[in-house]
């Protein structure tokens, strides 16, 4: 038996995508959206795996609001090395599953490892 934990957390950043030819070579603005999934197989005496507030609060820490990413990451920052970079993040903190980041409505990407 197990569950899964959902959480979400929004963020405003600019980057730009090197060595890509197309409108996204150029500095943009996006809101993020990452959502986070985490495995629990118990729960407490209360009916909880994890408590979200946990979950939200690393999250939280970790996602760079109002930056401009190529400025404090050293990869290029698509969707795909953003999801990577939170998920082996939080990774140290809870049993994360997978991390999907929303670039917009309707375009992401989500890192999960293999077993």
């Amino acid at each position: 038996m197990s569950w899964t934990l959902v959480v979400r957390d929004k963020f405003q950043a600019a980057h730009f995508l090197k060595e890509y030819k197309g409108k996204c070579e150029k500095i943009h603005g996006h809101t993020f959206q990452v959502e986070v999934e985490v495995e629990v197989v118990e729960l407490d005496k209360t009916g909880i795996g994890i408590d979200f507030t946990l979950i939200k609060q690393k999250l939280s820490k970790i996602l760079p609001d109002h930056s401009h990413l190529n400025e404090i990451y050293d990869f290029n920052p698509s969707a795909e090395n953003l999801a990577r970079h939170f998920f082996l993040a939080l990774k140290k903190h809870f049993p994360v599953t997978k991390v999907t980041v929303w670039e917009s409505e309707d375009a992401s990407a989500t890192y999960f490892e293999n077993n």
